[in-house]
């Protein structure tokens, strides 16, 4: 990839549920949020200490939202407590290195729960839409061009960033089935 240049989004495009082109919301999709990765702090005031602290002890929970334009049946079948399985739920977009003008993939592959689907208020004359978001994300990729920029898994513990497995050590210390060696 090329240094010292401007990424620029310039289309995107959701799958909700497998890769079935019938679920494909090019047409609808109006908005998109990946998860934010943030981490969690948590403050320490030693006793012999003028000066507290915080150390880092992890990484917020994941969640993403999505706003389509009209009404989507099938999708709003995904929401509901009942539900027993997450799905997959994949963004594809289309970024321009604005120096060498060539196009790139972005990838964000999320297993999660249909979280919220909020109708946007009707008002004649204009569209009509939802907004959805996903919660209990238990997996989360996140691919640009050809590199992994961050993968995560929450039930084989793996978590890389940049290609590199974060939790190596800790895994094989725990001895975390089917991730250790």
């Amino acid at each position: 990839m090329t240094t010292n240049t401007v990424y620029v989004m310039e289309a995107a495009n959701l799958f909700c549920g497998d890769h079935d082109p019938e679920n494909s919301k090019h047409l609808t999709l109006d908005e998109i949020s990946l998860p934010s990765l943030q981490a969690m702090y948590q403050d320490h005031h030693p006793g012999g200490s003028f000066v507290a602290m915080e150390f880092e002890v992890g990484i917020q929970k994941l969640t993403s939202s999505f706003k389509l334009k009209g009404w989507d049946p099938e999708l709003l079948k995904q929401f509901g407590l009942g539900t027993p399985l997450k799905r997959v739920y994949t963004a594809y977009g289309v970024v321009r290195d604005k120096r060498s003008g060539d196009a790139l993939q972005a990838k964000a592959i999320m297993e999660a729960r249909l979280g919220q689907a909020a109708p946007d208020a009707f008002s004649r004359g204009n569209l009509m839409g939802f907004a959805y978001s996903l919660n209990e994300i238990t997996h989360y990729e996140l691919h640009f061009g050809s590199e992994e920029i961050f993968f995560w898994d929450a039930f084989t513990n793996s978590l890389r960033t940049g290609g590199v497995d974060q939790n190596a050590q800790i895994n094989s210390l725990l001895r975390i089935p089917g991730v250790y060696s």
